[in-house]
């Protein structure tokens, strides 16, 4: 029964690391939404995002890499306001994209790790812990992507206006607030 209630802590930590507390995290699925609001697009993406973060993930938890937050933290809002301006800039995705997002990933997964950190991993339980905590970081992305689609994306995506009036002011506003944390941690490191 110690397996089950490890699944259920690490699949809610998972969940609540993207919904609420992942404000960044949100952001990120966000600017990969809107360049393509198809869901099968997005799920391909999304899928290649996690993939990448937990592959560093688990090398940061298990100790084969020591992640430096003063790093890392600039880097992942660098990767969502890279993502936010490639909105403005393309009008589809590119085949780059995906490598672009996997690298993203796996520096996600290095803030993913630093969370993990201090909440501890259970040594008896740790790949299960992990890949409930993968899980649950999955479906808080899914549930991100699902509420943007019906919200927004299903109703409007096929207007001629959309990405003018949609995505370009979106995004434009996800780019400012990730410049806003570049810089403040960078200044203000954590």
């Amino acid at each position: 029964m110690i397996w089950i209630e490890s699944i259920a802590t690490y699949f809610q930590l998972g969940f609540t690391h993207v919904i609420p507390l992942g404000f960044d995290h949100i952001l990120f699925i966000l600017t990969l939404f809107f360049l393509s609001s198809n869901i099968k697009t997005m799920l391909i993406q999304c899928s290649i995002f996690t993939l990448a973060h937990s592959i560093s993930l688990a090398l940061a938890s298990s100790g084969w890499i020591n992640p430096n937050a003063t790093i890392v933290e600039p880097l992942i809002a660098l990767s969502i306001l890279f993502t936010a301006i490639e909105n403005i800039v393309h009008d589809k995705i590119n085949p780059w994209r995906l490598f672009l997002i996997f690298g993203f990933g796996l520096i996600h997964g290095l803030g993913f790790a630093k969370a993990l950190s201090e909440i501890g991993m259970p040594k008896n339980q740790f790949f299960t812990s992990l890949f409930s905590f993968n899980i649950g970081v999955e479906m808080g992305q899914i549930t991100v992507i699902i509420a943007a689609y019906f919200i927004i994306s299903k109703w409007f995506s096929n207007k001629i206006w959309y990405k003018e009036r949609v995505v370009y002011p979106i995004s434009s506003v996800i780019a400012c607030v990730a410049l806003y944390w570049v810089i403040e941690r960078i200044l203000f490191p954590i």
